[in-house]
């Protein structure tokens, strides 16, 4: 069974209890910031491997002392699904241990 769209306000709502993850309707998305590169760079390792165990992917652009993180689900054409909010809560479970801020 396909995930269902989520409508803005149940995206909101999801995000509630991310702090730092934003919604423009289409995709939810959040950036982490980093003393240093190598420990970004090491986060993006970790949320590709979540990434795969889930079998859902995100859009990652990684900086000096940043990581940018933008998901939604392809599936139903680019909108933001239960799926999402999963992969999101998954990466903020890890963030600390990475240094992100």
């Amino acid at each position: 069974m396909a995930p269902e769209p989520l409508s803005r306000q149940q995206t909101e709502e999801a995000l509630a209890g991310l702090t730092g993850w934003t919604t423009d309707g289409e995709s939810i998305s959040r950036t982490y910031s980093f003393a240093k590169h190598l420990p970004a760079a090491a986060m993006v390792v970790h949320v590709a491997a979540i990434q795969e165990e889930l079998n859902h992917h995100s859009e990652m652009r990684l900086g000096y002392g940043e990581l940018s993180v933008t998901v939604n689900t392809h599936s139903v054409g680019g909108k933001v699904t239960d799926k999402d909010v999963q992969l999101a809560r998954r990466i903020e479970e890890i963030a600390p241990g990475h240094g992100a801020s």
